[in-house]
């Protein structure tokens, strides 16, 4: 099967500065990877590396067998993002329509008869299990609500490889692993690979096939119990990391520099 994601001895640079380099991994189609590391290692940048909007200064990066932004087509893509406003009256099916025909000019048209893409909007709807709040005001939802809108808007063309940068970031603990197992069977279901950007691990950690930790201008690529460990991140880091596990599952990271899953201001921008 061809991979969703090759990337082979990749290195970055943006105004001159190496964001990462010798960057290797591979994601099968199917797998649930979550992309994770400190501020400005350099975690959305990969999205945009798969995207074709960043190239690369060396290596090499295909995405479902093709050229970075040969395949964007096939691509489902979710950037950072804040709530949306209480005064956002657009529904929740408006937002998932807008993935299908978005990109065209001018106001839709009438159709006669059947509409297939009125059906396979309300199809990924009921995919993401969003049916019961779809017809109502994107304003008048809960950030899970909307989370799992946004996520439909992504999946309505059927992409074959999802990217999603951050979707948890504004979610209470319940509502991150609502997701979290939401995107585990998508990918079950659908055969679709998705790369996750996240902060914190945990909430996430039960769904994972893989994990991608940035750090030190660089990454591993792995199980989740392979990469968070003490030997992979001291050696990332360049620093003394210890990782601790607690009684109920959880990992706790300490050391010097600053503990990689607490960052302080995500968005200080």
């Amino acid at each position: 099967m061809t991979p969703a994601l090759e990337v082979s001895r990749a290195e970055v640079r943006l105004r001159g500065r190496i964001v990462w380099a010798e960057v290797s991994l591979t994601v099968q189609p199917g797998a649930f990877v979550a992309v994770l590391g400190p501020n400005g290692a350099g975690k959305s940048t990969l999205l945009k590396v798969a995207l074709g909007l960043l190239p690369l200064a060396r290596g090499d990066v295909r995405v479902l067998g093709h050229a970075a932004g040969a395949a964007n087509a096939s691509i489902g893509y979710l950037p950072q993002r804040r709530t949306f406003d209480s005064a956002m009256r657009i529904r929740g099916v408006d937002l998932v329509r807008l993935g299908l025909d978005g990109h065209r000019w001018g106001v839709p048209l009438p159709r006669l008869g059947a509409d297939p893409e009125a059906a396979r909007v309300r199809e990924t709807i009921a995919l993401v299990g969003a049916e019961p709040y779809a017809d109502r005001p994107l304003g008048e939802l809960s950030g899970g609500e909307q989370q799992r809108l946004l996520i439909a808007q992504a999946l309505v063309r059927r992409p074959q490889l999802l990217l999603l940068d951050e979707p948890l970031d504004s979610l209470d603990l319940t509502n991150q692993g609502a997701v979290a197992a939401l995107v585990q069977e998508i990918c079950r279901t659908e055969g679709v690979a998705v790369l996750l950007v996240a902060h914190d691990v945990n909430p996430i950690l039960g769904y994972l096939d893989q994990l991608v930790y940035f750090a030190g201008g660089t990454a591993v690529s792995g199980s989740p119990r392979e990469v968070i460990t003490s030997e992979t991140l001291s050696l990332l880091y360049g620093a003394p990391i210890e990782v601790l596990e607690t009684r109920d599952g959880r990992l706790v990271v300490v050391g010097q520099p600053e503990a990689p899953f607490v960052h302080g201001e995500r968005h200080a921008h």
